[in-house]
């Protein structure tokens, strides 16, 4: 073998040791007083874990537009990537996506949470990472929008109930993406990192580190529908608790018109990770 023929046996063998490294061998980050609880990377190819997710199905919320299936053609894992995909005209419905949730599975209490995700921006789409009680209805149990994008905007939420029936207060930031495209635009072609740090005295959401909203939780009283004047954000019971959502909407009451010729679109989530403080006997 001449030494040019060992070179190129050389990087091809690389290249294969390199594309069978799992995404697990990567380094995760350690933050100082945090353990790491709970993640999906993703790296098992086929359909999304049945022990993290659950799937909705249907027409759910919102005068959405998709219908919510479970079909590994609106979301399945691959190359260390869960893809979720709108469909047109598939399955018989006009539109169909899909919605996974972490109920009834991980819910969580107080932590550092992180997801990695490159999201669809032609027009009607509306994907989003929320968390919402797993104890009461909405919106007594609260919800958590680390990420909305609708109306060329990215939204980070946090809502909590009136005094009416399904009248949540809203603490809401919404920012033109613009604001990021002036200095790169391929902005919303890259991925990016949310992140949400919570704890008893407030909730703070960030898009790749920048704050984005800053909720105190002395302001998050319920106001007394069904009599209920709970904080859904501080708890005493570890059974009370958030859980995740992420799914991809079309059109309905905030994702607007819907431009058929961007058909199929994809929302791709590289990880997401949970994170809580340790206590002083090392436990989180």
């Amino acid at each position: 073998m001449t030494s040019n023929q060992s070179l190129i046996f050389a990087i091809v063998f690389l290249f294969f040791i390199g594309c069978s490294i799992d995404k697990s061998s990567e380094d995760i980050p350690v933050y100082e007083g945090y353990e790491l609880i709970w993640q999906d990377e993703f790296n098992e190819e086929g359909s999304p874990s049945l022990e993290n997710w659950n799937y909705e199905i249907g027409y759910i919320r919102n005068n959405e537009a998709q219908y919510y299936t479970n079909s590994d053609e609106n979301s399945y894992v691959k190359d260390g990537i869960l893809v979720i995909t709108g469909r047109k005209n598939h399955l018989d419905k006009p539109y169909t996506s899909a919605s996974l949730n972490t109920r009834g599975k991980h819910h969580f209490t107080y932590g550092r949470f992180e997801i990695r995700a490159r999201i669809p921006y032609s027009d009607g789409c509306w994907p989003a990472i929320w968390t919402v009680g797993n104890r009461y209805s909405w919106p007594i149990g609260g919800e958590i929008d680390l990420m909305e994008f609708y109306d060329r905007s990215i939204l980070a939420n946090v809502a909590w109930s009136s005094d009416q029936p399904y009248r949540p207060i809203w603490d809401s930031k919404k920012i033109p993406v613009q604001k990021w495209m002036d200095d790169n635009p391929a902005w919303l072609d890259e991925f990016h990192i949310w992140r949400m740090d919570w704890d008893e005295q407030f909730i703070r959401l960030y898009l790749d580190d920048e704050l984005l909203n800053e909720t105190n939780l002395e302001e998050t009283y319920n106001q007394g529908w069904k009599g209920n004047t709970d904080n859904p954000f501080r708890f005493q019971d570890a059974s009370f608790g958030q859980y995740f959502i992420l799914n991809l909407a079309l059109g309905g009451n905030q994702g607007g018109e819907i431009d058929d010729s961007a058909f199929p679109v994809k929302y791709e989530i590289d990880y997401i990770r949970a994170y809580q403080k340790v206590k002083e006997d090392g436990t989180p």
